[in-house]
């Protein structure tokens, strides 16, 4: 439930405007924290997979476009296209295995096609985010997390020693040690304030130290010019062939853009709760508009020419460092990335982060990644059966990837296609996960109106429910009590309080360790949260609203409930213990 505890760091909220050298100030602070990433992330995909230097300055000058486009986007929400929340888009780290091999397979045209048709998953994903619920869980979110790290570590130690041949033989471990040297330093001493600039200080500190060894170099810099764009014949175009390489492609490109949708919706879900002073529930209708914000950004970096994009989790970070959350800064870091773009020697500096610095962030960012990945799959608790699947598909993931298993009979497409490991070892925890579900949790479903005629019915449903797990009859009357006060909750939203509101309503439960946990689904009636209207019961005064009795009722039964707003559908989750 939502919590009423005033968060007083909170400075400026998304509808409030600060004065505006605050905007200025604090926008271009968003964009210091985010910039050297974008670029180390542009430079390790390029550079990795042996493109031309024309293209490098192509991919990054049209990543920050697209990025300052989506930025401002999501901050002003046009309809359900944006957040409306203050959220830095830029590069995606989870791309660079697969953009990578698509660059090397085919080159910028076939990764510019690849990730034009896959952005479509992120707005079927945003449209469908209800009924995806059980599918991106956290089993299989965390598990794809873990093999995008692995997958891309290999490609990433490599470009670390990617150094000239007659550079000292120490240039390369030198200089990754002290980058890896200042991040670790930055993480377990420096204040939280100064852990958000871990990212540009380390690279500075390598790249200084780089230069000593005659690794950077800053005549690109000096030949840029100070305004303009790059050549439009560096514009790689889209490679419309659709030979093998791009339907063998395909899925692992799905699976990445399906992570990188699990991110922006932990990013949806995070920012909302950084951004007010007052908490409130979630509005899952801002994550799915922050969703179709990223989906546009991948189709806009697609068309350009450049990397996937995604939702940066740094916005969190600083929201929450400087208290400012206002949509005006938003736009104006997105004004500022656009701006960015058209300054020639400004793209030039960045990319000339020498190769060992660049990868040994990497480094350290997927070794964040890969743990992050550990967290999710256990933030639910790690049983038997959520380990055998996570286990199993990481390691079949790895066997694949590289070439441990049946290298010699796996040929043609269906060869190609499996040895991605993020590819084997996604499908696989999807499946796994799927089968497992299906055999150890079972849920029952009831059809009904949502009419208060319906209660009959839900009693009956929910007591053969409760006899079925030997409940006794306190807490089958108890599970029963909740149902209909969440019935009852559910009309009390009709203004005109009637008995019948001619919607459907679908219940669903299911025994889990000792509790059962129903959802109640129906066609959204306003904008109201019953979360936040049951977090401010106690703040009301002492002759209570009529219609706050079921909620009352229904906070003293049930053990938890948890209310999600789609564009599309509400669930209202309830969860209630009982005893034998």
């Amino acid at each position: 439930m939502a919590s009423s505890q005033v968060n007083e760091n909170v400075r400026y909220e998304p509808e409030e405007r600060p004065p505006v050298l605050v905007t200025i100030g604090v926008g271009f602070q968003f964009i210091l924290l985010t910039i050297t990433t974008m670029a180390v992330v542009t430079v390790v995909i390029v550079r990795t997979s042996d493109q031309p230097e024309s293209y490098l300055t192509w991919s990054f000058f049209a990543a920050l476009a697209v990025a300052g486009v989506c930025t401002v986007i999501q901050a002003v929400r046009i309809r359900r296209l944006g957040a409306g929340y203050l959220l830095i888009m830029g590069p995606s780290p989870v791309f660079i295995s697969v953009c990578i091999t698509a660059l090397a397979e085919g080159g910028p045209a076939l990764m510019s096609s690849l990730i034009v048709v896959s952005s479509l998953v992120q707005f079927i994903v945003a449209s469908r985010l209800s009924a995806l619920r059980r599918v991106i869980t956290p089993v299989v979110s965390g598990c794809v997390f873990m093999l995008i790290a692995a997958v891309v570590m290999p490609s990433l130690f490599e470009l670390m020693q990617d150094v000239p041949a007659d550079t000292s033989p120490l240039a390369g471990p030198v200089t990754a040690a002290v980058t890896i040297a200042i991040v670790i330093g930055l993480a377990l001493r420096a204040p939280q304030n100064w852990q958000q600039w871990s990212p540009l200080l380390a690279i500075l500190a390598g790249w200084a130290v780089a230069s000593t060894f005659g690794l950077s170099t800053f005549q690109t810099v000096a030949d840029a010019g100070w305004v303009g764009v790059p050549s439009i014949g560096s514009w790689p175009g889209l490679d419309l062939g659709f030979g093998v390489s791009f339907w063998t492609l395909l899925t692992s490109f799905i699976v990445v853009t399906l992570v990188s949708s699990i991110i922006a919706i932990g990013n949806g879900v995070t920012i909302q709760q950084v951004s007010h002073r007052t908490p409130r529930a979630t509005d899952f209708r801002v994550v799915q508009g922050a969703l179709n914000g990223e989906g546009l950004g991948n189709l806009l970096s697609g068309l350009a020419g450049t990397v996937g994009n995604t939702v940066y989790p740094s916005s969190i970070s600083g929201v929450s460092l400087m208290g400012v959350a206002a949509r005006s800064v938003g736009i104006c870091a997105g004004l500022i990335l656009l701006g960015t773009a058209l300054l020639p020697k400004a793209l030039a500096l960045l990319l000339a982060i020498p190769s060992p610095v660049a990868a040994t962030y990497m480094v350290a960012l997927f070794s964040l990644i890969f743990m992050q990945g550990v967290r999710t799959v256990s933030q639910e608790g790690l049983d038997a059966r959520k380990a055998l699947v996570v286990g199993l598909s990481l390691w079949i993931g790895a066997a694949f990837h590289f070439e441990w298993l049946f290298a010699d009979q796996l040929t043609g497409a269906w060869g190609a296609l499996l040895s991605n490991g993020l590819t084997s070892g996604g499908l696989s925890v999807i499946l796994l996960n799927a089968v497992t579900e299906v055999a150890f949790s079972r849920r029952r479903r009831l059809d009904t109106e949502l009419s208060i005629s319906a209660l009959a019915r839900i009693n009956v449903f929910l007591s053969e429910i409760a006899s079925k797990a030997g409940w006794n009859e306190t807490s089958t009357q108890r599970l029963s009590s909740a149902g209909e006060e969440t019935l009852s909750s559910l009309l009390s939203r009709d203004s005109e309080g009637s008995s019948s509101t001619g919607q459907r309503l679908i219940v669903n439960a299911r025994l889990i360790d000792g509790a059962v946990e129903m959802e109640f689904l129906t066609a959204p009636e306003g904008t109201e949260n019953l979360e936040d209207r049951m977090s401010f019961l106690g703040e009301q005064s002492e002759v209570p609203d009529e219609s706050d009795v079921p909620l009352r009722l229904l906070r003293h039964y049930a053990t938890s409930v948890q209310h999600r707003v789609y564009h599309n559908i509400d669930i209202i989750t309830v969860r209630v213990e009982g005893h034998t």
